[in-house]
């Protein structure tokens, strides 16, 4: 049987291409989506490890969305697949305030990060900053990084660039690197104004930054903690 999810209308189905849009051109992999309760939660991958001695932090997106409460499913598919689908829903939208069923294509698993689930409670409030910063950090390491990596570089040295410089520590902000910056700034969660505030959070190994657009979750390595 195909699972389906119920959004609330076409503007969130908009929204939700949108957001998936943006996380394809940042990782062209899977996305999970959890529904409960009658929410959808969204989650994508910016920034992961790749084997046990990779010490990059995970860095994943996060966008809820109100569906019916009866469904209830934990499903990773690909990304540019489920794109496609959202894109032939949106296509034949005849009233942008009737609820919209999507339904999703064939599951992976094969996915590392998908397997990662930030906890639910337990986060702990820590000074907020704003969206100045955040941008300003993620536009500078996209910069560095182009000048760092020549067109036609392997996989492998293109990682370790992106490892050292999205691991960075960002200046008078604990345990969030810089790879929580460029989540932040290319699935469009900060806002136009660059004084908007963005909260932080923090439970064990994980930091969350938070803005009314979305959420950035990022997990890093144990012995990150000590530093």
């Amino acid at each position: 049987m195909s699972t389906t999810f119920t959004l609330v209308d076409a503007l969130a189905l908009r929204d939700l291409q949108v957001y998936l849009g943006r996380a394809a051109r940042i990782e062209e992999g899977s996305v999970r989506l959890i529904a409960g309760g009658g929410i959808l939660a969204v989650y994508v991958a910016v920034f992961y490890p790749i084997g046990l001695l990779d010490e990059a932090p995970t860095v994943l997106g996060l966008r809820t969305f109100a569906v019916r409460d009866t469904e209830s499913f934990d499903a990773v598919v690909p990304v540019r697949s489920l794109i496609e689908r959202i894109n032939r829903l949106v296509d034949r939208v005849t009233d942008d305030t009737e609820p919209v069923v999507a339904t999703l294509p064939m599951e992976v698993n094969t996915v590392t990060w998908a397997a990662i689930s930030p906890p639910k409670g337990g986060w702990v409030t820590h000074t907020p900053t704003t969206s100045r910063v955040l941008d300003s950090v993620a536009r500078s390491g996209i910069d560095e990084i182009a000048e760092a990596v020549p067109t036609g570089t392997g996989q492998q040295i293109v990682h370790r660039v992106r490892s050292d410089v999205w691991g960075r520590p960002i200046e008078n902000l604990e345990h969030v690197p810089a790879g929580g910056a460029f989540a932040a700034l290319s699935l469009g969660f900060l806002g136009g104004d660059s004084q908007d505030e963005v909260r932080i959070y923090e439970t064990g190994p994980w930091t969350r930054l938070t803005t009314d657009r979305g959420h950035v979750l990022i997990k890093r390595k144990a012995w990150s903690l000590a530093r």
